[in-house]
């Protein structure tokens, strides 16, 4: 008999196949329909003809995709970022967090010679199962960008100059000992690590300022909210039995999380209701939905027929997202969810805007003087960025720019990229998260460490050792251990009395944005990964609109508009959707196009 051959299917830029070897287990098809819910994988044809793909041959869109590999027993589906890299034994395994979003989920690096060459999921029940997100999975490609900062940078007359750690450390220290107090203002990413973070609230407190953030995500610090623990911890969210999704694409913000209410819905019958300003794709059925602006959730969330529904239920959960946590009236949307939560019993989980919130929020980096809206809209004479990328990682990129490049700057940097070669005086490289050891905090307040894998490229150095070596200099209090450990026996928590600026005004012309993170634009290293740029659910920067907007604004599908803001203006193209709620316009962030667009309200006009 001639030996039977199966023809490989494109499916997509994560996943390679080599359907030859496939012995029709039916895992992958189990995965995407039971798990996933997308349902994109089947059988075709019958008996010995028969062959596992897509129907239509289109790629795999859903964010959890990398997992048919694990669960495939025979290498018929593969990683295709890994294929052919390296043979297994050759790989060492380390131990490691997702350091894109909230969850923290725990996974292996598999390290070749200092090489991160792959992720897999480690198993923790308490947290991601013994699943991984895709997001997680593949963004170890960002780590070997081009930009990557390899060694200490200087401008010197507008240019910029190779120095010694000698030399950069003596730049940033002479620009942060001239500018103490108030006249200093330090913003941190909000994955940096406790350690970091422990590090970088001393610095300010040693150089006697209080301006210092991580929410650099926000827009409304009104009430002087800061990261929460779920009240329902990860695990136990599968066995609610009504669940409240607020101002969420949860699929994209946490996928795991929305894995587990796909199973809550399946193994429990859980009722899922949603208050969106997008119909979102999600893979349960919801039991109701209201699609209405932002600036209508406090409405919402007073909807007799929601809180009939959620009150009855033993077990109810209300989890609120980024649209609600970062809209500019977000502190008036986090007092009507409390008041939800208490009128029906719902556990409030407020979903942290950060891989390590939380945990930044236990070490202090908060302001007990200006917060970063504060520090931008008063520009402070001199500021340290640690882990940020200027031009994409601020809610008000546009207000950003223009406070830094007034400033002197001190920016600790994985990449020396543009935005930041823009604005800083001093670039150190520090490494990331995979090639350092160090703890983070996850949205159910559970401390996880990670080891170093990857080695640090050219001269970067761990974060926390750059900042020992900078306090040292300074002769600051809090920097006289001399090793990792000697700094995690010093981390305690720390209490800030927060403070809180006045609401931004909404008023305006235009239509309200609904901004959410673009799926794979989360971050620096998420950004650079360029599997997950070629994947389907990495959409070009867009506007979406409603059509009846559309129509009255005499706007058609394809067409270019100027999106316009009082900080900034973009030109987009208009895609027509009827998913969006009336009266508003959806903008994904972490784009250069879309970064201008930080505002409540915008307007658009054809081009």
């Amino acid at each position: 008999e001639r030996k039977r051959v199966v023809p490989d299917e494109d499916i997509g830029p994560l996943v390679a196949t080599e359907m030859t070897r496939c012995i029709q287990c039916t895992r992958c098809v189990r995965f995407t329909a039971d798990v996933a819910g997308t349902y994109e994988l089947g059988g075709m044809y019958r008996g010995e003809n028969l062959q596992i793909g897509t129907y239509d041959g289109k790629p795999l869109t859903t964010e959890l995709s990398g997992n048919v590999v694990d669960v495939c027993p025979v290498g018929a589906l593969t990683n295709k970022v890994f294929q052919f890299r390296a043979r297994p034994w050759e790989l060492t395994a380390r131990e490691s967090l997702g350091y894109h979003d909230a969850m923290g989920s725990n996974l292996f690096l598999h390290v070749r010679r200092g090489e991160v060459l792959r992720a897999v999921p480690r198993d923790n029940e308490a947290v991601n199962e013994c699943w991984l997100s895709d997001r997680d999975r593949y963004s170890h490609q960002g780590l070997y960008s081009e930009d990557r900062a390899v060694k200490p940078l200087r401008k010197v007359n507008g240019e910029w100059k190779e120095v010694s750690w000698a030399e950069g450390l003596a730049a940033a220290r002479d620009i942060l000992a001239a500018n103490k107090g108030d006249d200093l203002g330090v913003l941190v990413h909000p994955s940096a690590s406790n350690e970091e973070g422990a590090l970088l609230a001393r610095l300010a407190a040693g150089l006697g300022t209080t301006n210092i953030d991580h929410r650099i995500n926000n827009r409304d610090f009104s009430d002087a909210a800061t990261a929460e623990v779920f009240g329902l911890p990860l695990a136990e969210i599968e066995g609610a039995d009504s669940i409240v999704v607020l101002g969420s694409n949860i699929r994209h913000e946490l996928p795991l999380l929305h894995a587990r209410l796909r199973k809550a819905q399946t193994t429990r019958n859980a009722k899922i209701h949603a208050v969106n300003p997008v119909d979102f794709d999600f893979a349960f059925k919801l039991a109701s939905k209201q699609i209405v602006a932002p600036s209508a959730f406090i409405d919402a969330l007073g909807n007799a027929e929601l809180r009939d529904a959620v009150k009855g239920a033993s077990n109810a959960v209300l989890i609120v997202g980024g649209i609600a946590e970062n809209h500019p009236q977000a502190a008036a949307i986090r007092a009507a969810a409390r008041d939800f939560a208490a009128a029906t019993g719902a556990k409030l989980c407020r979903i942290p805007q950060g891989a390590n919130a939380v945990g930044l929020t236990r070490a202090g980096v908060l302001p007990a003087g200006k917060d970063v809206n504060a520090m931008l809209a008063q520009p402070r004479k001199a500021y340290a960025i640690y882990g940020i990328e200027p031009g994409l990682d601020f809610a008000d990129a546009a207000a950003a720019r223009k406070a830094l490049a007034g400033a002197q700057v001190v920016a600790f940097s994985q990449f020396a990229c543009a935005s930041t070669r823009d604005v800083a005086d001093v670039i150190l490289p520090i490494g990331a998260l995979p090639e350092v050891d160090a703890t983070l905090t996850n949205l159910d307040g559970r401390e996880q460490s990670a080891r170093a894998g990857g080695k640090l490229p050219g001269e970067a150095r761990e974060g926390w050792r750059v900042l020992r070596a900078l306090g040292g200099e300074m002769s600051l209090a809090g920097f006289e251990f001399t090793d990792l450990a000697g700094l995690r026996a010093s981390l305690a928590p720390v209490s800030v009395n927060v403070s809180s600026s006045a609401a931004a005004p909404v008023a305006g012309e235009g239509l309200e944005v609904t901004s959410t993170a673009a799926i794979y634009r989360t971050d620096a290293v998420v950004r650079r990964a360029q599997a997950l740029q070629s994947h389907p659910l990495n959409n070009a920067p867009r506007i979406v609109l409603n059509a009846d907007d559309a129509a009255r604004l005499q706007l058609v599908e394809g067409q270019m508009a100027k999106v316009g803001t009082d900080a900034g203006r973009a030109t987009l193209p208009v895609v027509v959707d009827a998913r969006v709620a009336a009266g508003s316009v959806w903008i994904e962030s972490g784009h250069g196009a879309t970064a201008p667009l930080g505002a409540a309200r915008v307007t658009v006009v054809a081009a």
